[in-house]
């Protein structure tokens, strides 16, 4: 059964690739490669003895599209391609309008041509904004983004409402960090990476300087932001369970939506102190300003994950930071080779 994954070389779509290879699936993994690399594909093919079907691509690009789908008997698709850093989208608004927005867009516009109606869509924890009250459920109130990336998220979710024929399911993400436990596959970020672990692990291998922690006088017991943190490998795994419901159960309702996270929240301080302690290895960081676009604590009620699609985090934040060591040192090993 071919499901066409977009931004399938990124962190999140190449974990997911081999948990959809390995049950069965065969995936077809579309990337532009503007936050990826082409050798995520050899490390899904040692974890899972596959070279997967990869077409380099933009979704953005309806003729490349178009391509994709009269080539192959898509089943289902889902969808992760997009921008996705927050600091970022305050400077560059209309980029993250027009790639986030648009793709989506011209995805629908090729599935429903092609006659392909499940969809698994990678939304986001910003689309509630600065929530009012924590762990969040779905049922939260949806307030204004707090950055037009989130906006994006929204505006996504809503046209997903509006497109009757779409069978979608609208995963929304807490912070997933870690790697593939054989450190084949792992995060990759282009460039200065936006995201808190990533950093980490490059400043503990002296590839930054050190890390900035944004704001230290949040009312938060220690003064920095609050996330949920889920390992990577159990997100995956939500995708899998969530493209199941889809292709078993017929009756579905048109749009679901699924908080996915650990429904526990960590300081930015206590995930650094848990890389010290699980590794062994010292975080050179400092204290700077807040970062425009950032709430200041927001963790997830997964309950309705677990009542609907059987799914559950199991790894938690000692496992998440080991794991994301052991790929930076694989990336440190394979530069100095």
């Amino acid at each position: 059964m071919d499901i066409l994954v977009t931004g399938g070389l990124g962190f999140i779509g190449s974990h997911t690739a081999v948990c959809l290879q390995r049950s069965g699936f065969r995936p077809i993994l579309v990337d532009n490669l503007s936050n990826s690399s082409l050798s995520v594909l050899e490390g899904i093919e040692k974890i899972t003895g596959v070279t997967p079907v990869f077409l380099q691509g933009d979704v953005n690009d309806a003729a490349f599209l178009n391509g994709v789908f009269s080539q192959f008997q898509i089943r289902a698709v889902i969808h992760f391609a997009a921008f996705k850093a927050v600091g970022e989208s305050v400077e560059k608004p209309l980029a993250y309008y027009q790639n986030n927005v648009g793709s989506l867009i011209t995805l629908l516009q090729c599935m429903e041509k092609y006659s392909v109606r499940d969809l698994v869509f990678s939304s986001s924890c910003t689309v509630y904004g600065e929530p009012d009250t924590v762990p969040v459920t779905e049922i939260e109130r949806i307030k204004p983004a707090s950055s037009p990336y989130g906006a994006t998220k929204q505006m996504c979710e809503t046209i997903l409402s509006d497109v009757a024929w779409c069978r979608s399911q609208c995963l929304r993400y807490f912070n997933p960090v870690g790697a593939h436990p054989s450190a084949e596959i792992g995060e990759l970020p282009r460039g200065i990476p936006n995201n808190l672990v990533p950093f980490i692990t490059q400043a503990a291998a002296g590839l930054r300087a050190e890390l900035t922690v944004f704001g230290n006088d949040y009312p938060t017991p220690d003064g920095t932001n609050i996330r949920d943190y889920i390992h990577i490998m159990d997100l995956a795994e939500a995708h899998l369970a969530s493209l199941n419901r889809l292709i078993s159960q017929p009756t579905v309702d048109a749009v679901e939506y699924y908080n996915l996270g650990t429904g526990k929240g960590c300081s930015v301080l206590e995930v650094i102190a848990s890389f010290e302690k699980v590794n062994q290895t010292k975080v050179p960081y400092k204290i700077g300003p807040r970062r425009a676009g950032d709430v200041v604590q927001v963790w997830a009620d997964s309950s309705k994950a677990k009542l609907m699609l059987g799914w559950e985090a199991k790894r938690g934040l000692d496992e998440m930071m080991k794991d994301a060591w052991n790929w930076q040192l694989r990336l440190k090993n394979s530069a100095d080779s």
